[in-house]
């Protein structure tokens, strides 16, 4: 197969800051874009995925300048955006095109979207469907499920939605809809996702009210430019958080993490499982909660997981998956069928990965059993172009007996740029 060889470890030691939060960094884009006056943003993540949200607010006209991990965005509002000379591209961000959907539903002009293979064949329905009924018209492939997708700017009506799955970026197309939208456009989530968006909303200056998993706002906020910091991603974190848990020494620092609780499932699970993770020096910037998290080697057991706590770890499955893999006992995954329409079959894959270097995991409809092990093999195993598992196999080769050879290890870009480097600063 070829590709990159992760040798194993014995231990890890140091400090790590991890990039930006890559939901947080898509939204301080978008909103900085929507708004009225300059928005500065700190931290932001320059993966792939964001740069693909910066890329096509600039064919929207909305000018932007970035030095480093700064951003200025000089928004001028809505009403000053242009209808592109070119198609979007999206790239293989789901969150780029997902949101762009709703920011662009009630624009008063046509826009097509369209992003790579891997984002072509990703379900867009459970977004186009509601934004149709609150009138934007939407045309594309397999009656507006897949890309590329064609909107026509339409006079817009908040709704009422009660979906059916947790989704942040399902609530937050719409509540992005709902600005433009006459009345009011609420979300009525089964568990609550990831609340984000909810709170920079508020941040640049729109009314936006919660309770429980029910979400509404006014058509017709205002945004105004604002300072934000964006926290280090809890996602990426994750995967120094098992690292940490599964090496035999040592000691890591993780410092200015979001904490936000819509996130901290992975902590909450590997807690449960025996982890010693503690959050030191807590505080909360621009409405995001951030620590720094110390971790150390533990005895890790196995757990059961669903309902509510899935959406709080969604994108942390694969590395938890292979935390489980090396735990005492086992561990059954549930309600997970959103990772059925991630970059890939996060189930199938993250599965058939762990299994080719010598797990033993059961494919469930909506998750996984697993039956943990002493110690994983090794071998060889491809990323998909899936950044998650790109990054979940590289720490798989550092805890195996004989190494994992990864391809397109690049994947893990898309996140993390430099994954690999960074990780090399640590290994005892």
């Amino acid at each position: 197969m070829g590709g990159v060889f992760v040798k194993p470890i014995t231990g890890v030691k140091g400090e790590i800051r991890v990039p930006g939060d890559k939901s947080i960094s898509h939204r301080a884009a978008l909103l900085g874009g929507m708004a009225l006056g300059e928005t500065h943003v700190t931290n932001f993540l320059l993966g792939q995925d964001c740069l693909s949200t910066l890329r096509c607010l600039r064919e929207l006209g909305v000018a932007w300048e970035r030095q480093g991990t700064e951003v200025w965005l000089h928004g001028q509002g809505m009403d000053e955006w242009r209808e592109p000379t070119t198609i979007l591209d999206a790239g293989n961000s789901g969150t780029t095109f997902r949101l762009m959907l709703g920011v662009l539903a009630g624009s008063p002009f046509s826009i097509t979207l369209t992003g790579d293979d891997s984002l072509r064949s990703r379900p867009m329905r459970r977004v186009t469907e509601p934004l149709k009924q609150m009138g934007a018209r939407i045309l594309g492939r397999s009656d507006g499920n897949l890309a590329p997708i064609t909107m026509q700017g339409g006079q817009l009506q908040g709704k009422s939605f009660q979906t059916e799955v947790a989704s942040a970026q399902v609530k937050s197309a719409l509540l992005l809809a709902g600005l433009r939208a006459k009345g009011e456009t609420s979300v009525q989530e089964p568990s609550r996702s990831r609340d984000h968006t909810e709170r920079m909303l508020k941040g640049f200056g729109v009314e936006v009210h919660s309770a429980g998993n029910l979400v509404k706002l006014q058509g017709g906020g205002r945004l105004t430019g604002q300072e934000v910091s964006v926290p280090g991603d809890i996602s990426s974190a994750a995967f120094f958080l098992v690292l940490g848990s599964l090496a035999e020494k040592g000691e890591l620092l993780l410092p200015e993490v979001g904490i936000n609780p819509t996130r901290t499932g992975i902590i909450d699970a590997l807690k449960a499982m025996g982890a010693d993770i503690e959050l030191l020096e807590s505080s909360e910037i621009c409405g995001e909660p951030r620590a720094t998290l110390r971790v150390r080697p533990a005895h890790l057991k196995g757990i059961e997981l669903g309902g509510d706590l899935i959406p709080r770890l969604i994108d942390e499955i694969p590395i938890l998956a292979l935390a489980a893999s090396l735990a005492e006992g086992e561990t059954v995954i549930r309600d997970a069928s959103e990772l059925r329409v991630k970059e890939t079959d996060r189930i199938a894959r993250v599965a058939e990965g762990l299994n080719a270097l010598g797990a033993k995991i059961e494919e469930l409809p909506d998750g996984m059993r697993i039956h943990g092990q002493r110690m994983l093999r090794g071998g060889e195993v491809s990323s998909f172009g899936d950044h998650r598992l790109a990054m979940a196999w590289a720490v798989a080769g550092m805890l195996s007996q004989k190494g994992v050879s990864v391809e397109n290890m690049t994947a893990a870009d898309v996140s993390f740029p430099n994954f690999l480097e960074v990780i090399k600063k640590v290994i005892l």
